[in-house]
């Protein structure tokens, strides 16, 4: 049999016309550049990825910091909160105290003008009785002349008593 009439001798002239065809048309610089431009798209979006990833952690770490600091805020908020309730209790305290010893005072002030005015009037009903009494004994036992001189020096001595 001759080298052309074998089938595989034509396969192998056809597969070599179509590698001399790729040639000729230049399709392995074309897949070749499409590689390289795939290859390049494909570094473009990892540095594109590797950006994102970086800016994200940035901005992570922007947001724990900003959460950090309201935290510090919110402690030193709470913390100044109970300084102030503390200082009102202190004043309202205080206010309490104050105003309970202003109402002891009062009442004792009271108490002593109510004992005065009670002493005050004792007294008075004393001297009124102890006036009554001594008019009746004058009254019972002194009469005529005696009794008007009596009178006259006590009219006198409340006269100089009274000026």
């Amino acid at each position: 049999m001759s080298f052309f009439a074998q089938p595989e001798t034509w396969v192998l002239v056809s597969f070599l016309l179509f590698i001399a065809l790729l040639v000729y048309f230049k399709v392995p610089g074309m897949v070749t550049k499409a590689l390289d431009e795939r290859s390049a798209a494909i570094a473009k979006e990892l540095e594109d990825a590797q950006k994102l990833r970086e800016e994200a952690q940035a901005i992570l770490a922007d947001f724990q910091r900003k959460q950090r600091d309201a935290e510090k805020e919110a402690e030193g908020i709470v913390s100044q909160a109970m300084h102030e309730a503390e200082r009102f209790a202190e004043e309202a305290q205080a206010k309490v105290q104050e105003s309970l010893e202003r109402r002891t005072r009062i009442a004792e002030e009271k108490i002593e003008q109510a004992e005065a005015q009670a002493l005050k009037d004792v007294r008075a009903a004393a001297a009124d009785l102890a006036v009554a009494a001594a008019e009746r004994l004058i009254s019972a036992e002194v009469t005529g002349k005696k009794a008007s001189d009596l009178i006259t020096q006590s009219i006198k001595d409340v006269q100089s008593k009274l000026n």
